[in-house]
């Protein structure tokens, strides 16, 4: 996967202890994302549904997971 050209959000640093997801385009639809601190992890996922989570993400749906 070197020809994948991964995206970091531009709020993230640079230091190599901070760890963030990345983006990438695949062949095809697809969506990859990916830690940066374990790139050989990828999840592949579609526009639509990469779209809904983020709303979701968004609307606070998730905030009770980060309390534990």
């Amino acid at each position: 996967m070197s020809h994948i050209q991964w995206r970091k959000s531009s709020y993230s640093a640079d230091a190599p202890d901070n760890a963030c997801v990345e983006l990438a385009h695949a062949p095809g639809a697809a969506v990859l994302l990916r830690e940066s601190d374990d790139p050989d992890v990828i999840i592949a996922t579609t526009p639509a549904a990469l779209r809904q989570l983020m709303e979701r993400v968004k609307t606070g749906e998730f905030d009770h997971m980060a309390d534990r």
